[in-house]
Parts: structure tokens; sequence; C-alpha cells
């Protein structure tokens, strides 16, 4: 692996660990895949104009797409393909015709699949949602993107207190917090509290998703990317809820 390559990759790292966690459910699964990934890299030639994040990209697709193993937590509903064309599309931010060639598949099949994908995502998950959010403006656009993608609103948090007490109260389907509270104290450790009491998918909101996967701890397996649309928060909520297996409300 030449050197290029493999500072192109550490930069990578953290995105390819989103997309990863994200296809696979959960963050010991996700890491293994990366790691895997990382040493088929240096036994296959690159594609074509790829950037070390998309090779990352494509290997971590080729091994996920032929490894039933990383399977074994997806709920019913998307394809495998279609999965991984909305992650690449929505979480990623890649344009469709790259996601077509990092998944291996023609541009025309890869539009069509991701607009069957696109339809099968307002029949699907519709779920209960706990905002954590610090800023009263913010969390009242976010509560908007919530109900457009047919979700319920089960209470807006600004601190951390106030997450773990709605949270008990309401039981929601799906929490979705920012990472840093201000004075009101830190989402993860709210998430964190919550969790502890009862099993529930998690979300995280943040503007560096890198700072956030770093491997040094125990990190999120859902991140995305402030600012985002109604798209990616409804193909997060979709992985998020179907990985875990939660019941519709």
């Amino acid at each position: 692996m030449s050197e290029s390559l493999r500072d192109g990759l550490i930069r990578a790292l953290p995105y390819g660990r989103r997309y990863a966690r994200a296809l696979t459910g959960n963050q010991p699964e996700g890491d293994l895949l990366v790691a895997q990934s990382l040493r088929g890299l240096t036994s296959q030639p690159p594609a074509e104009g790829f950037t070390p994040l998309l090779q990352l990209y494509q290997a971590i697709s080729r091994l996920y797409a032929t490894d039933e193993t990383h399977r074994s937590t997806q709920g019913p509903g998307l394809s495998s393909t279609q999965r991984q064309l909305l992650l690449l599309t929505t979480l990623e931010e890649i344009n469709v015709e790259t996601a077509a060639r990092i998944i291996g598949l023609p541009h025309d099949q890869a539009a069509h699949e991701l607009e069957t994908a696109q339809k099968q995502l307002h029949k699907g998950v519709q779920t209960s949602v706990l905002i954590i959010e610090d800023e009263p403006i913010i969390a009242m656009d976010i509560e908007l993107l919530v109900m457009q993608c047919g979700h319920k609103v089960a209470g807006i948090a600004h601190t951390q207190a106030d997450a773990v007490q709605l949270a008990a109260q309401t039981r929601p389907g799906l929490i979705l917090a920012d990472i840093n509270l201000g004075p009101g104290g830190d989402g993860m450790a709210a998430v964190a509290e919550i969790t502890a009491s009862f099993k529930v998918p998690v979300i995280y909101v943040t503007a560096y998703p890198e700072r956030l996967l770093t491997g040094e701890k125990l990190e999120p397996c859902f991140v995305i990317t402030k600012p985002f649309d109604p798209l990616t928060l409804a193909v997060a909520t979709y992985q998020a809820v179907s990985s875990m297996g939660v019941a519709q409300t």
C-alpha cells in the first residue's frame, strides 16, 4: 500500500466507520467490517478516479454484500443493495452515479433501486421520537423534519436531566440526540443513562462526525451531520429502528 493511500485511508476512517456501522446496525460488527475491508484493499486494484475514501466505501460494500454474518441484525423491507444506495447517497452524500460504481451496478439500475427504496421508506417504520437538543430554534426545525418523515414527537428535551425524565415518561421508539447540550449537559451522557433503563435505538446529530468516530472509546452506531434534510433523517431512522427490530408505534 502506497504512503499516499495509507494517509488517505487514515483520514477516511471516521466516515468508513459511520457507513459500516449504519449498514450493520452496531459498533462491533461495523468496526470489524471496516478492519476486514482495509485488509482487502491491499489485494485489489483501485477503481479509476476513486479517492481513498471512495475505495474504502467500495471495499466495505463488497464485503458486506458477500458476507451474511454482517447482516444478521437487519430487519425485513429493503434489500442489501437498496440499503447501501440509500446510506451512500444520504448519510455519506455521494451522488447516484458514484454510488452505483461503488457497489458495482449500472447507473440506470442503481437509480431504479434507489427510487424504489425511497418509496419504501414512506411505507416503512413509523415511531415516536424523543428529540434532545439545547437550541430551541434548531429543536423546532428537527421536530418539523421528524413529523415530515411520518413520525410522532414524544417530546423535546433541552437538557440532560430533562432528557432522562422525558424518556422515562414516554418510552420513545427512537432518540435523536445532539452531542453538546451546552450548560444543560451532555447528549451522550443522557443517552447512556436512558439506555441503562431500556433498549432504544439512537441517532446522534453533530456538525463534526469525524470527532465522534475515532475508535478510542464506545461510540454511536448512527451519526448524521448537521444540517440534514428529511430524506437523510428518514434513511437513518429506518436503518436504526429496523436493525434493532423495534416495533412500529
